[in-house]
């Protein structure tokens, strides 16, 4: 907020109020072509994947052409946490 030429920070720490009333609510949002990528895998691949992180990991690593490692550890986050649903 601007006020004659003065400028007034609010701060994004939120009070413990508004934190425990959000703690379960909230899940993570992916992009769409993170979801598209990790579905497309598991579809082609379905024997190739477990519930395990570091597991789906490599197996993107070797499937894929993904250089980035942070686009890696999204595909295969979303890829576990699809298989974990899919086999609770």
């Amino acid at each position: 907020m601007r006020l004659a030429g003065t400028f007034i920070y609010h701060s994004p720490v939120r009070s413990a109020r508004h934190a425990s009333m959000r703690s379960d609510s909230l899940g993570n949002i992916r992009p769409t072509y993170i979801k598209r990528i990790a579905l497309q895998l598991v579809e082609d691949h379905p024997n190739e994947f477990t519930d395990e992180f570091e597991h789906n990991k490599k197996r993107v690593a070797e499937l894929t052409d993904v250089r980035s490692v942070m686009m890696r550890n999204r595909i295969a986050g979303y890829v576990t946490r699809y298989r974990k649903r899919r086999e609770a």
